[in-house]
């Protein structure tokens, strides 16, 4: 058998790009790069650069065909248009989750979804203590959304003294509130309805699940009719990002054909690879069309067999992980220090937003567990023991990037807004730092031993 030949270069950027490569593997690497761009967003919002920091994402970004122009700012593109990717890939988890995931049967998602309502009931409950007239009434959804990306990568960094059915069961609570989140948005933060953009919209989307129903899957014409689906939910007035979570249930679950089949196909096509190999001398796909026409239709058959929802959900992921998240940290996270005053750090926002999210995350996700689990509804998961799912609750009140997202749907006052903002990002170190230490000090005492 002809032995591939090995570069000189080759083996040298092979060791320099595998840290890197491992690094992007990890489940916490987009933790961390969500909070190096947040870090980096501090920083220049506290530098001799902040003006040209704001000044920059007001910058105006226009399409134009003909009579036609939408004109938006960096800011609404990315929070309109960038987020909406966020959501379709949120959407495609929760529809995978409801099918075959930890969302799949009523006694799996018992726990995680009557612990996810508790999780935004009490919070929004607590805000509204604070907040209970005015403009700043508004903001009670802000605290009701948990990050996923944070609360998860800090749990991974405890894998090792952790029971793995706790990160099941924090990545299920935070798909539930998610959806939550989701529906906060659609029907209490939508200020008003064009109603023939909405119609539009409705036959655009009776027309991808005409597609679905009809056994189209290829996601080409998903992705043509879905923009412009995007486009008008947007003119309808509905938040863009709603758009991305009914455009990501159309999407088909299943593949062009069965396991079984594409197991025939491989054996076919392998046996064609074999018989090719054996009568050609030439053993280069590039010089060799049929060697390259059965690795192609090798290719072709193992797409096939993969659902698009698992193609797109695995092409876009780590985009939205890596791009999407941290440019929304760089347009959305930023605050000025020396803005700060202590009437703006002492304000019902700021207390508001900070105990609802640490305060209210914890006690609602311990007491409705507690209660479920009490009542017979839904039990532990295998392996976790109460302390683990309090470690988790305090957790749960990393409300980053979904907090700052309703934040700014919720004031159109830039003061409410850096209010928010620094309710937010307080009250997301604490309960990282409370959540951290707290599963760090319960963890594999005697009888615990990660399931």
């Amino acid at each position: 058998m002809a032995k591939r030949q090995i570069y000189p270069l080759e083996p040298l950027f092979g060791r320099m790009l595998s840290p890197f490569e491992q690094f992007l593997r990890r489940a916490t690497a987009g933790g961390i790069v969500l909070i190096a761009a947040t870090i980096l967003t501090l920083i220049l919002s506290n530098s001799t650069w902040h003006t040209a920091y704001h000044a920059f994402w007001e910058q105006h970004l226009s399409l134009h065909w003909g009579n036609w122009i939408f004109d938006q700012s960096l800011h609404h593109w990315i929070n309109d248009g960038l987020m909406a990717v966020f959501f379709f890939v949120v959407g495609l988890e929760l529809k995978r989750e409801f099918l075959v995931g930890e969302l799949s049967s009523l006694r799996d998602a018992a726990l995680p979804v009557i612990a996810a309502l508790g999780g935004m009931v009490a919070p929004a409950l607590i805000y509204h203590w604070f907040n209970p007239t005015g403009p700043t009434a508004d903001g009670w959804g802000i605290p009701m959304a948990t990050d996923i990306a944070f609360a998860i990568g800090i749990l991974v960094l405890l894998a090792w003294r952790i029971p793995r059915n706790l990160i099941i069961f924090l990545t299920a609570l935070a798909i539930a509130d998610d959806l939550g989140a989701v529906l906060v948005i659609a029907i209490f933060y939508t200020p008003a309805l064009h109603i023939k953009a909405l119609m539009i919209a409705v036959l655009l989307l009776l027309a991808l699940l005409l597609f679905n129903r009809s056994g189209v899957r290829h996601t080409l014409p998903y992705l043509l009719v879905g923009l412009p689906f995007w486009y008008f939910v947007i003119l309808s007035g509905i938040h863009a990002t709603v758009a991305g979570i009914f455009l990501a249930f159309t999407i088909p679950a299943r593949g062009r054909i069965l396991p079984d089949e594409l197991a025939d196909n491989l054996s076919a096509h392998g046996q064609h690879l074999r018989d090719t190999i054996t009568h050609s001398k030439r053993l280069d796909p590039l010089v060799n069309g049929q060697l390259a026409g059965i690795i192609q239709d090798i290719r072709n058959v193992s797409v096939a067999a993969l659902a698009p929802q698992q193609r797109l959900e695995h092409a876009i992921q780590p985009w939205v992980t890596f791009a999407v998240l941290p440019v929304f940290a760089l347009a959305n996270a930023g605050i000025n220090f020396a803005h700060i005053s202590v009437n703006m750090l002492f304000s019902s926002v700021t207390i508001g937003t900070c105990l609802g999210l640490v305060l209210g995350k914890f006690l609602g996700i311990g007491l409705s567990s507690w209660l479920a689990v009490r009542l017979k509804i839904a039990r532990l998961p295998a392996g976790v023991r109460w302390r683990h799912l309090l470690g988790a609750a305090w957790l749960g009140g990393i409300g980053f990037t979904m907090s700052l997202f309703i934040g700014q749907l919720a004031f159109g006052d830039p003061r409410l807004r850096e209010e928010a903002k620094l309710g937010i990002l307080l009250a997301s170190l604490i309960a990282a730092s409370i959540g951290l230490l707290w599963l760090f000090q319960v963890s594999r005492k005697k009888g615990d031993v990660p399931a």
